[in-house]
């Protein structure tokens, strides 16, 4: 593969990758439409649970202001270090926390809105999750919460997961399939309610994602997954042979200016 694919990135961590390929291409309109959501304003404190490369808290953080707070959580050191290294503009200030979403290292009523994007499905405990982030906000503190549809609704990654199954194996298609075990309104609400939630909001958002190579671009999405191990141990001819099976799947969604497949995810709102 050519350098450009993404595969053999030199010297690069699988954050780094996920920034690229997942942030840069449809990330951070997820992110965008979260934090306009969730409506942080000047002094509020707001926390990024499982913030990975720290999009939303940057994306939030000048809406607070520098009489706010903003704290981006993951429990990967390694999209810590990413955060940290990312701009942030001049005045404003984002602290990163290493920490487990289900003990947050915070005290009762320590933030206004707690954010979560693309998140909660992968907890072991979501409902614990939940609590821990009921618990550190404040009276009428307000969540919000992104969430994938079902695979069915996501044909990039539904496109993916069969090809992984064929080429490499169950536990490597289950880890994709994995971001859409929390896919339908009437497991969320319950789930959010359950631990004291009120005026729970969930809304289905439609985003288009691009990138002028679709052959590239499913080698360096995989490079910064957990498949990405699983991947490099295929022969140069069986790994080429899995992206050929996924862009024939997609061929419905390449135009002229590459690939443009779309993403689907709830994205929810609550009061405490």
């Amino acid at each position: 593969m050519s350098e450009r694919s993404g595969w053999q990135l030199a010297g690069a961590s699988a954050a780094e990758a996920n920034e690229h390929y997942l942030m840069s291409t449809f990330g951070y309109a997820w992110t965008q439409a979260l934090v306009q959501l969730a409506a942080p304003e000047e002094g509020d404190r707001l926390l990024d649970v499982a913030c990975g490369t720290g999009p939303v808290a940057r994306q939030a953080a000048p809406f607070v202001g520098s009489t706010g707070r903003v704290v981006g959580l993951d429990l990967n050191p390694g999209m810590l270090e990413v955060a940290r290294r990312m701009p942030v503009p001049d005045g404003i200030s984002v602290e990163w926390r290493q920490g487990d979403s289900t003990a947050l290292p915070f005290e009762n009523a320590s933030f206004d809105i707690v954010c979560c994007n693309q998140g909660l499905q992968f907890f072991p405990d979501r409902k614990a999750a939940l609590s821990e982030m009921f618990r550190v906000l404040a009276p009428v503190g307000r969540l919000a919460l992104g969430v994938w549809r079902g695979i069915e609704h996501q044909p990039f990654y539904f496109a993916l997961a069969e090809a992984l199954e064929r080429h490499i194996g169950h536990d490597a298609a289950n880890s994709l399939r994995a971001a859409f075990t929390l896919a339908h309104a009437d497991e969320l609400r319950p789930l959010i309610s359950g631990v004291g939630f009120r005026d729970i909001r969930i809304r289905i958002r439609t985003r288009l994602t691009r990138y002028p190579s679709l052959p590239e671009y499913v080698l360096g999405y995989l490079s910064g997954t957990p498949m990405a191990g699983a991947v490099t141990a295929l022969d140069e001819a069986s790994r080429a042979a899995m992206v050929e099976e996924v862009c024939s799947k997609l061929r419905d969604y390449v135009d002229d200016g590459g690939m443009a497949a779309p993403w689907e995810a709830h994205l929810i709102t609550a009061q405490k």
